[in-house]
């Protein structure tokens, strides 16, 4: 067990939270610092295992990032899945990446699933700037043993979001199906690239599937699959729910 002490700075970066939050679950006993000089450390074998034990033991990923969204209350989620800016979700993604890296299989799929999931959850980022509902940023989290990722936003919403831009849709059905068979840019004319389309290139090309449901649209797409199979849901949800499995 390394006794190496790193600064409370440096265990934010690496859990991916704030340092005020590691302040509250050391005064909470939820993740206790040592103190030395007035100043709070961590033992760097007590983070790596702090880490590695909310990857293994996430809970019901979907329920909670589900019931956030759904939750008319503007409250934050869990602080180990809540990126309250890009910079946040992209030092996860980051670490994301490289715990796929470690496991044996998943040396060609990793790179695609860690490429959609950063789309996915930029888009979150690049589209709501500004025009948040209440909360802003994203729910980010994964259980690689069920081979699972889930992403949440409580944002403005596909249909509110393309409506800018393709102001001639009326549904979040349509609006959906556009976002996966277009290229489309939240500042027209701008091409942002291939977005939700390069999601659906990756996904039908290889062992996963996505759930993605916006408003009152749920599109539920896997490997192989040619059209966009899009159904409308009696649950209309605020912002973006997306499941991700992977397979192999």
């Amino acid at each position: 067990m390394s006794l190496k002490l790193i600064s409370i700075g440096e265990t934010a970066k690496k859990i991916g939270v704030s340092i005020d939050t590691l302040r509250r679950w050391d005064k909470k006993g939820r993740f206790l610092a040592i103190r030395k000089s007035g100043k709070r450390f961590y033992r760097e074998s007590d983070v790596e295992s702090f880490i590695n034990q909310s990857i293994i033991s996430a809970s019901n990923l979907f329920r909670d990032a589900k019931e956030w969204v759904s939750n008319p209350d503007s409250k934050e989620p869990e602080a180990l899945f809540y990126c309250t800016n890009s910079l946040i979700f992209q030092t996860r993604l980051m670490r994301f990446e490289n715990n796929l890296r470690q496991i044996d299989g998943l040396s060609e799929l990793y790179p695609l699933l860690s490429a959609i999931v950063g789309e996915i959850g930029n888009n979150s980022f690049d589209h709501n700037l500004g025009n948040w509902r209440d909360v802003p940023g994203v729910f980010f989290g994964y259980d690689i043993k069920k081979r699972e990722v889930v992403l949440a936003d409580r944002g403005q919403g596909i249909f509110k979001t393309l409506k800018r831009v393709k102001p001639d849709l009326v549904s979040d059905e349509q609006a959906l199906e556009v976002a996966f068979s277009e290229i489309i840019s939240g500042r027209a004319p701008e091409a942002r690239g291939n977005g939700l389309k390069f999601v659906r290139k990756v996904i039908v090309a290889n062992d996963m599937r996505i759930s993605f449901q916006t408003g009152s649209a749920k599109l539920e797409l896997k490997k192989g699959d040619v059209d966009l199979p899009i159904e409308k849901q009696a649950e209309v949800l605020n912002g973006c729910l997306v499941l991700i499995n992977f397979l192999s």
